[in-house]
């Protein structure tokens, strides 16, 4: 992997804002990674190209969605979600990466869903504790990082959960299957 070469490309397709965002999920996705057992090359790549197409044009999005047959229930919700899914085939296609779990981690980084990867739970998870995030309750997010990833993973899940119905927005079906399955799971499993 060409670590300079994802970066530069990345960086092209997003404002600094966001490519400083991308660098926090990077290095925090390393260190959970190594706290959790899973491959550090793994949760870089997913990492750098987890917000590849943040910024592309909805309408494209919307495109990509219908012509690759991706869930149309994703078009039902805030646009904000599909990037995620368009990001795994840009990844694939535009990137190389065949890795399924790589591709998957950031295909669900914003929606979760239930029987999550260990990478996948790692790579959403740093999306939203990333050293450049702000918003109440993070820093009890941060000190639990490293208390258990599906601890981790269920205050995080939940706190999108609750953020989004504060907004009075709907949730995307796969996330809530993804905290049923974390809150009627014995820990430890």
């Amino acid at each position: 992997m060409n670590r300079d070469k994802y970066l530069e490309a990345v960086r092209l397709r997003m404002p600094e804002t966001r490519y400083v965002h991308t660098l926090g999920v990077m290095n925090t996705a390393m260190r959970l990674a190594k706290v959790y057992g899973e491959s550090e090359q793994d949760a870089e790549l997913a990492a750098i190209l987890h917000d590849v197409v943040k910024f592309a044009d909805r309408n494209w999005l919307k495109q990509q969605i219908v012509e690759h047959h991706m869930d149309e229930r994703l078009l039902l919700f805030h646009h904000e979600l599909w990037h995620a899914p368009v990001g795994a085939l840009v990844a694939q296609q535009e990137f190389g990466v065949t890795n399924q779990t790589i591709l998957d981690a950031i295909r669900f980084h914003t929606t979760g869903r239930a029987n999550m990867s260990k990478l996948e739970k790692i790579i959403y998870c740093s999306d939203m504790i990333e050293p450049n995030r702000q918003f109440p309750g993070l820093e009890e997010l941060r000190e639990n990082a490293e208390e258990g990833l599906d601890t981790l993973m269920k205050m995080c899940v939940k706190r999108s959960i609750q953020f989004l119905i504060q907004k009075n927005q709907p949730v995307y079906p796969d996330s809530i299957h993804c905290y049923n399955e974390l809150v009627t799971r014995k820990e430890n499993e």
